[in-house]
């Protein structure tokens, strides 16, 4: 309930996380049957880079502040939909979501803190395909699942505040899976030291859950918990030809955030098989 994304929007995971969040989107929007997105950890949607929160911390000049230049690359299709928004404004989720959306498609979107939740209500209210929930997110999983268009996306973006979040997000997934199996689902995760990381793969592998991808990139090697080294995101279902995809953009977006630090890198594994 304390957790604010305005101060860390468009940093390097927003971008790595968006960037791929993209992809996915444009793979469900292939096809002309209508699909739905459900983003359980919604925030508010549009972001002000020179807002008091952003300017505190200055975290969007080493993420989207550095892809001002790209002007081609597997980069391009996202950044095209983020340069689309006001100068001096960064897409969230919902924002980029709704942007690439069909006159058939729906988002359903839920935040828990009151005044996100309000922020995020006034920005879409008279929006027939947007729907805003002020709930738990992982409660919603079962109110709003399976979705009536049988076809979509998932997505679940934890601030990771509480212990217990990993567990939850597996348990969250299987939820889902269960329920609703051709959802496509994307959980993003932060890296600070392996350990953890390994400890929620594992968890995947023994959940019983099918065709799962890990994407990792991080600026050095993870292994100062108190600091976010790097971003991961696990997918379910992706969307054919999307690990090929996410390559080519985890591998523009390395070169993007080059440090002088050791360790960074990136990676596509695959978690589960099919």
């Amino acid at each position: 309930m304390n957790y604010r994304h305005a101060f860390h929007a468009a940093n390097f995971a927003d971008c790595m996380k968006h960037a791929l969040l993209h992809a996915l989107v444009a793979a469900l929007a292939r096809k002309p049957a209508p699909f739905r997105v459900l983003d359980t950890h919604a925030g508010i949607g549009l972001y002000d880079l020179q807002s008091e929160e952003a300017r505190r911390t200055g975290e969007w000049r080493d993420g989207i502040g550095l892809l001002e230049g790209v002007a081609e690359g597997p980069l391009l299709p996202w950044l095209e939909v983020v340069r689309s928004f006001p100068r001096g404004t960064y897409p969230g989720s919902p924002a980029l979501i709704r942007a690439m959306m069909r006159e058939d498609d729906h988002l359903a979107l839920c935040e828990l803190h009151p005044e996100d939740a309000e922020t995020l209500r006034a920005a879409y209210r008279g929006d027939p395909q947007v729907s805003v929930h002020r709930r738990d997110a992982y409660e919603a999983l079962a109110a709003l699942t399976p979705f009536p268009e049988r076809r979509g996306l998932v997505l679940m973006d934890p601030p990771f505040e509480r212990e217990g979040e990993y567990e939850r997000l597996v348990a969250g997934m299987g939820s889902v899976a269960r329920r609703f199996r051709p959802a496509v689902q994307a959980a993003w995760y932060p890296v600070k030291h392996r350990a953890p990381v390994r400890a929620f793969h594992d968890a995947l592998r023994e959940s019983g859950l099918r065709d799962v991808l890990a994407l990792e990139l991080w600026l050095r090697e993870p292994t100062d918990p108190t600091r976010l080294n790097g971003s991961g995101l696990v997918v379910l279902n992706p969307p054919f030809g999307f690990a090929d995809t996410a390559r080519a953009i985890l591998a523009a977006l390395g070169a993007a955030f080059r440090t002088s630090e050791p360790g960074q890198g990136w990676t596509v594994t695959e978690i589960v098989p099919e």
